[in-house]
């Protein structure tokens, strides 16, 4: 069981957030001051520290800068005034997971302490090749995807060819990758070549190269993909687009690992390890005539299919996370996570496009939000669509809604709309202003104004 230290000067909020926690499912610890959080830090067995920034004497953030330099690998998350956007960064800064704002709404600190503890804990999980082994950057702890990871380590010391399994956007090139970091061929290059993107005419170009003055523009010598990742792993992306003409080159240069550059006379060689990837059937395409069969069994020594999104769910709030931090970064916006209503609607998509689409979805996200977080309007339609029917809530056509709306008051436009936000979010009036893009105390204004209290 996770024990979480909670730090606050004040017994009430100690003994209310204590209960919380404990319903909840953890240990919990209480400190009313820096020293005794130093202490019980230093002594117990501690997974999470939730502090107040305003202690008496030494703040929480002094609490924090000590925690960091003893033991960096603690979670923090602070507690700070309302709109105190000025602590929020501080406290980013100094290493803090994240931060709550008074008054603090539970449904969101649990969000935040699952949320870190998961992504903590995948942060612990292997990540060298020392004892247990590296997870290559493959993000999550799904039994699908540690499966993957376990067949990444099994294979990466042989020298068979591979080919690598699924629908698009799961991940091929980056288990590609892995193999190859994985194998003795780590320190050669990795070559990859997407087939579906070079034009038929020019693919066996592009794999063997050419000889000065075999054709028009061809002014020098130019070394193929085949010879660059001599000793090292040639990556062929969708190999289930490539011409059957095609498909007969690469075959020879496969049985006999010699070739000829285009125009050219001398004959060369190349170890290198093929790592193929396709989205197709290919025992499919082998029946319809668009694939050689005899190929086919050349590349499919050994097989690798990576899972789809919808099959490894749980892996979606540290993928998401993940996606957050690299487009935070990118685009210069401080947003410290995912709305828990957001999180819920991520988590009942399907995902057909896998985890290229979430990784879209976040980036837009990003870039749409004007809160701190992601919430559930800052993701596509379809999906709060999808979301809403899941739970049984019906979506208005927004044509009848405007006709519905049109001709109000404006004042009574103000109370439907303040009346949606807190039946959306179950009354929960935090979520509710955030909804509305105003302050809590702001909405307590309006709903004495329209007698919602």
């Amino acid at each position: 069981m996770r024990t979480i230290l909670v730090v606050d000067d004040e017994r009430n909020v100690r003994k209310v957030l204590s209960s919380y926690l404990k319903k909840e499912g953890f240990e919990v610890e209480t400190a009313r001051n820096y020293e005794e959080a130093v202490h019980k830090v230093g002594e117990l067995n501690i997974d999470l520290v939730l502090t107040d920034m305003r202690l008496p004497g030494q703040s929480g953030l002094n609490l924090l800068q000590w925690i960091k330099r003893k033991q960096p690998s603690l979670p923090v998350l602070v507690i700070t005034a309302y709109g105190s956007i000025d602590n929020a960064v501080e406290v980013m800064k100094n290493g803090a997971a994240s931060y709550l704002t008074k008054p603090v709404d539970m449904d969101e600190m649990m969000a935040l302490i699952r949320h870190t503890l998961l992504k903590e804990q995948a942060i612990k999980s292997p990540q060298t090749v020392e004892e247990t082994g590296e997870r290559f950057g493959i993000i999550g702890s799904s039994p699908a995807v540690d499966e993957v990871i376990s067949t990444v380590k099994i294979v990466s010391s042989s020298r068979a060819n591979i080919l690598i399994t699924g629908e698009s956007g799961t991940g091929k090139e980056l288990v590609a990758r892995a193999i190859h970091s994985a194998s003795a061929r780590r320190d050669f290059p990795l070559i990859a070549i997407n087939c579906a993107a070079i034009p038929a005419d020019l693919i066996e170009n592009e794999l063997f190269g050419h000889e000065k003055g075999t054709f028009t523009g061809a002014v020098s010598r130019e070394t193929g993909k085949v010879e660059m990742a001599d000793r090292g792993t040639l990556f062929l992306d969708e190999i289930g687009e490539m011409s059957i003409a095609m498909q007969i080159k690469l075959l020879r240069f496969l049985q006999e690992r010699v070739f000829y550059r285009i125009g050219g006379r001398d004959q060369l060689a190349s170890n290198c390890r093929i790592i193929a990837a396709t989205n197709r059937d290919l025992e499919k395409e082998i029946e319809n005539g668009r694939f050689r069969e005899d190929l086919f069994y050349r590349l499919n020594v050994i097989q690798i299919r990576t899972p789809t999104l919808r099959d490894r769910k749980e892996d979606i709030p540290l993928l998401a996370e993940h996606f957050l931090d690299k487009y935070s970064a990118e685009n210069k916006k401080f947003i410290r996570g995912i709305d828990p209503l957001a999180l819920e609607a991520l988590m009942r998509y399907e995902w057909p496009g896998n985890i290229r689409e979430l990784q879209n979805i976040i980036e837009r996200g990003v870039v749409l939000s004007r809160l701190d977080m992601i919430v559930l309007e800052d993701l596509p339609q379809k999906l709060q669509n999808h979301f809403l029917e899941s739970r049984g809530e019906e979506q208005p056509p927004e044509d009848q809604e405007l006709l519905e709306l049109a001709g109000m008051p404006l004042a009574e436009l103000e109370r439907i709309a303040v009346l949606k936000a807190l039946k959306h979010e179950n009354w929960n009036q935090t979520r509710a202003a955030k909804r509305l893009g105003i302050t809590r105390r702001q909405l307590r204004t309006k709903m004495e104004k329209y007698q919602l209290l």
